[in-house]
């Protein structure tokens, strides 16, 4: 009988929300914020962040970034911009990285077809992979092999069986 399970990488959207919320309010009580425009907002899958300069909106960054890893978010499942200028603010976009692009993909089907033990196969399926092999043993060391390596995104494993 075969075991597998599924590898994916999402950001928790209550988290995420938990996040923005908290930073929100942080920004909104601390004085060297006061009189600067300093705002984060929701913009669908972005969250967007304001300032009236180029450093208050870094400063604003800071304190997201702060929140974020608290409530457990990889930064590197944050795609963010650079600070430009809006009018007479200056803004950031962070987008929420959800999903395993096909790139990702291949280059985690490259490390287990090189280092993983014969037995185990993968499986691209739209944004997650499918690892399966018939030893639960090789599983669990192929689990072991991909939280040791550096993708540029954050891995998470589920549907173990």
């Amino acid at each position: 009988m075969e075991s597998s399970f599924d590898i994916e990488s999402k950001v928790d959207p209550m988290e995420a929300e938990n996040a923005v919320n908290q930073a929100r309010k942080e920004v909104a009580q601390r004085y060297d914020f006061r009189n600067v425009g300093a705002d984060i907002s929701w913009q669908g899958e972005k969250v967007l962040l304001k300032a009236n300069s180029e450093e208050r909106v870094k400063a604003v960054l800071d304190v997201m970034q702060t929140k974020f890893i608290k409530r457990g978010i990889e930064l590197k499942m944050l795609e963010t911009g650079d600070p430009y200028p809006s009018g007479k603010e200056y803004r950031i976009e962070i987008v929420l990285k959800n999903g395993i692009s096909t790139e990702n993909a291949k280059k985690i089907q490259k490390v287990i077809r090189e280092q993983a033990p014969k037995t185990v196969k993968s499986q691209i399926q739209g944004e997650e992979l499918r690892v399966s092999s018939k030893s639960r043993d090789d599983l669990q060391n192929t689990i072991r092999l991909l939280k040791s390596e550096d993708f540029d995104i954050d891995l998470q494993f589920s549907n173990y069986r």
